[in-house]
């Protein structure tokens, strides 16, 4: 009698082990489970303020742009340029505090991505070990015999019951398979953008550092106005009127230079044969579309009152971006200004239609070449102070000119 006290006994305690061990294990996956769940919380709670932040700088940028935009509106001075100017500077420097917010963003979003590949990979990892327990389960009943089964149940209602048991068992098992696909499914969408991200950071770093460089130029700028008119307002003037004689010295050099370059191609057969049909052209976009800065005869155009009508658009393009030919044609100017002067090339189309292509920082091709539509023939730029933006400009970007017959068009009725 003692002896089966003590079986009993024996067997209770393992069996308690047992339950110590299943809830041991199972608080550890808890506990393990709960930690990620609280980082990936408290990670969202990062991301949410970073993104409040981000806000907050995008709000003060505008209103820099705003002042810039008022002070365009009033008479050209050195004050007020030197207004613009510094509003452009504060503006910058929001702008490289913004990369490095959308940096940190980025980041955050990187760890929760990690946490959400190892919580996939937690999900997977169980969703194996059950449908092994599931398999092993099957296995088992499958190696029984009818007879068996019969001989280890006293009645036929348990015979049913461990029937529908293993029913049971398959249907967990199928449905085991699907979720394992779905995680797998949804594991691999994290791998993916885990990498997307990754790639984001490298393109966020690299516009980090041509907005340094942008701020850099522009405080350059700042410098040499300020160098150059020593604080004198009629040295300021002196420069804007300069600018303005620079501008129709290049309009009538152009219209005087197109005539010429026309008359000497037409006058070589075998050019005549490349150049693009007579009439009408559409013309491609010569940077990648990013919108619009400036419109063909812009009323809110800065220099406009100065320098005279906009006389062409002014594509949005960051500093040194490729600048590619509109159509085929050959090259009708190509003239360098050099670190203070307005660089620009020229391409004659045909026997009507030209283009112009205006701040660039880099030519790439020679006068009297012929080129191909899309060929590289250089850089933009337009950050003011640096090489080929000339004396006065608005920012980075490529000035795009549609002459018809030597009149300035607007560019609109023909890009593509």
């Amino acid at each position: 009698m003692l002896k089966i006290c003590r079986k009993k006994q024996i067997r209770i305690n393992f069996f308690l082990l047992c339950i110590c061990v299943f809830l041991i294990f199972n608080a550890r996956e808890y506990v393990s489970a709960l930690n990620i769940e609280e980082e990936t919380a408290n990670l969202q709670k990062q991301i949410e303020a970073q993104q409040a932040k981000r806000q907050e700088l995008l709000n003060q940028q505008k209103i820099y742009q705003n002042k810039i935009d008022e002070k365009r509106k009033e008479a050209l001075t050195l004050k007020n340029q030197l207004s613009i100017l510094n509003s452009q500077l504060n503006e910058q420097k929001l702008a490289i505090k913004t990369k490095e917010n959308e940096l940190d963003i980025k980041n955050l979003e990187i760890k929760n991505t990690q946490f959400n590949i190892l919580r996939k990979q937690k999900e997977i990892s169980e969703q194996k070990n059950r449908i092994s327990e599931v398999l092993r389960l099957l296995n088992q009943n499958d190696n029984q015999n009818i007879f068996q089964i019969f001989l280890a149940h006293q009645t036929i209602s348990d015979v049913l019951s461990y029937y529908r048991y293993f029913n049971s068992l398959e249907d967990a098992l199928v449905a085991n398979l699907d979720q394992l696909k779905k995680s797998n499914k949804d594991y691999l969408t994290e791998e993916k953008n885990l990498e997307n991200e990754r790639q984001e950071i490298v393109s966020l770093k690299t516009e980090l550092e041509e907005e340094k460089k942008r701020l850099s130029d522009q405080q350059k700028y700042q410098s040499s106005i300020l160098e150059e008119t020593r604080g004198a307002e009629w040295k300021f003037q002196s420069l804007l009127a300069d600018a303005i004689t620079e501008q129709k010295k290049i309009d009538n050099e152009i219209t005087d230079l197109e005539k010429r370059v026309r008359e000497k191609i037409t006058s070589q057969k075998d050019n005549i044969q490349k150049l693009e049909s007579e009439g009408e052209i559409i013309f491609s976009w010569p940077v990648p579309n990013n919108g619009i800065t400036a419109y063909f005869h812009d009323s809110d155009y800065p220099y406009a009152k100065w320098i005279g009508a906009h006389s062409g658009v002014d594509l949005r393009a960051s500093q040194g971006t490729t600048v590619r030919a509109a159509a085929s044609g050959y090259i009708g100017k190509a003239k360098n200004g050099g670190t203070k002067g307005y660089s620009y090339i020229l391409i004659i189309h045909n026997d009507k239609f030209s283009t112009l292509y205006g701040h660039v920082s880099q030519i790439n091709v020679e006068e009297g070449t012929y080129v191909k539509r899309g060929q590289i023939i250089g850089k933009s730029g337009g950050l003011p102070g640096t090489s080929g933006a000339g004396p006065f400009c608005t920012g980075p970007h490529l000035h795009f000119e549609v002459r018809a017959y030597g009149s300035q068009v607007n560019p609109l009725d023909y890009l593509l």
